[in-house]
């Protein structure tokens, strides 16, 4: 049975609190992987913020090992670093074109990508191995 202060309260539970707050900054880290959202972010100064900048320096946890493998979307990752900066920041708002170079390049990543288990080290183009040929030994 939950506890709270009153119907529209959270949870006076630290550790359920904890969780939701995680799981909203998960979804908020993820959705950067969108060259569009950035874009509508930046169209509406929403990047020019500071108390937003300092949340967007805050989010950089999830480039620590223990939280980046709950990250789906590593584009989100990279275009969480590329906000550190203000140059593109600014760039984004004003500049289509860079949408559109994001949205390219992570197009042609998941076109390329390739399930890292049908990979192996030794068969780095993930083929089917041809057989070896047999050797003939001659009869004694």
């Amino acid at each position: 049975m939950d506890i709270t202060s009153d119907s529209n309260a959270a949870p006076l539970d630290p550790k359920a609190a904890n969780r939701a707050r995680f799981e909203l900054e998960l979804e908020f880290v993820q959705a950067l992987a969108n060259p569009f959202y950035l874009h509508s972010l930046a169209q509406q100064n929403i990047l020019e913020q500071p108390a937003f900048i300092n949340f967007l320096q805050y989010l950089l946890y999830f480039k620590e090992k223990d939280y980046a493998r709950f990250i789906h979307y590593p584009h989100a990752l990279h275009h969480l670093e590329l906000l550190q900066h203000a140059q593109f920041r600014s760039q984004m708002k004003k500049d289509e074109f860079l949408r559109e170079y994001l949205h390219q390049k992570q197009f042609d990543h998941w076109r390329t990508w390739r399930e890292p288990t049908s990979v192996n080290a030794t068969n780095p183009e993930g083929m089917v191995p041809e057989e070896p040929e047999a050797e003939t030994k001659p009869a004694l």
